[in-house]
């Protein structure tokens, strides 16, 4: 069984928390919207004005990242354009203000929100030295086979280490994490899922899916088998936008919720929503959180700790 959740902001544990104040092994959430963030550029909507008006935060694109304090390291799982900052907050949270890069960056997808961020490893920033980035064979070819991404492994700012689809990377003697694809729109990549597994205890993180039905594995099932599921909620219901969204497929949230409503309250406590687009009312609607969250489920939060 887990030990406890607790939530606070990353700004406050940049601030005033020493690094005995993180437990041994924990995972922090970094960011929770889609690739775009929140604000969205050219939106004029309500969502939007209401940070432009100082209403609400900014939030940035989905990342999270595993500390281990035992041995100094920490991994991030994903490299969003907003990379500088989450860095920053993370090594700063961590108690770890010496290092320079993570050891290490899990991808999921060659889609903006998720692999971009590593341009500020190249020489034209940080110059890097052999950051490792974990990416399944697609999005391996994908980064070595196109610019700007070619030079970073040509130059050795990164390098790749390669993964193989449900088998799992040992990071520790009690860490592993397993890779495992999903049905996405995979024009430059395939999307990857991750189940990050600590004593025993598993996260789930899968911020980018089509459908859950189009998974040749059954979510309520792996949600049960996890003790918390980090999930793709980037949109709350159909006609969210005007477009038509069956262009850019996702679990509508009235959908998973319907879904995992077989789940016991115990279950439902597991399943994190995450990834929310600008037009997702979990960035900006308190009354919509709330009644997500009376229906027993939760609202992932950058500042987000899960303690192993």
């Amino acid at each position: 069984m887990l030990r406890f959740l607790l939530f606070l902001t990353l700004l406050s544990a940049c601030q005033s928390n020493t690094p005995e104040t993180l437990p041994d092994v924990s995972l922090l959430v970094l960011g929770v919207a889609q690739d775009g963030g929140y604000p969205h550029v050219n939106c004029s909507k309500t969502c939007c004005q209401l940070y432009w008006s100082g209403q609400r935060p900014k939030r940035t694109p989905t990342c999270l990242a595993l500390v281990d304090r035992r041995s100094g390291k920490c991994w991030m799982f994903e490299a969003t354009p907003d990379y500088t900052d989450q860095w920053e907050r993370l090594r700063k949270a961590a108690g770890m203000p010496e290092k320079s890069a993570p050891d290490g960056i899990f991808l999921t997808h060659a889609h903006i929100g998720h692999y971009t961020g590593l341009m500020y490893l190249g020489r034209e920033a940080q110059g890097a030295n052999a950051v490792p980035v974990f990416a399944l064979p697609r999005m391996q070819y994908f980064l070595e086979n196109n610019g700007p991404w070619s030079q970073l492994v040509a130059l050795k700012n990164i390098s790749i280490r390669p993964l193989q689809a449900d088998s799992a990377i040992q990071l520790a003697p009690d860490i592993r994490v397993t890779p495992f694809t999903v049905p996405h729109r995979d024009e430059f990549s395939e999307t990857a899922g991750y189940r990050i597994t600590v004593q025993e205890q598993t996260v789930l993180f899968i911020p980018d899916i089509d459908k859950w039905e189009k998974w040749n594995r059954d979510i309520v099932r792996e949600i049960q088998s996890a003790d918390a599921a980090y999930l793709d909620a980037t949109f709350y219901k159909n006609g969210e936008l005007a477009r038509d969204m069956a262009e850019i497929p996702h679990p509508f949230m009235e959908e998973s919720m319907q879904l995992f409503g077989q789940l016991t309250d115990a279950e439902k406590a597991r399943v994190h929503f995450i990834h929310f687009n600008h037009t997702n009312p979990m960035l900006w609607d308190f009354e919509e959180i709330k009644k997500v969250e009376q229906a027993g489920f939760r609202i992932a939060r950058e500042g987000q700790v899960f303690v192993f």
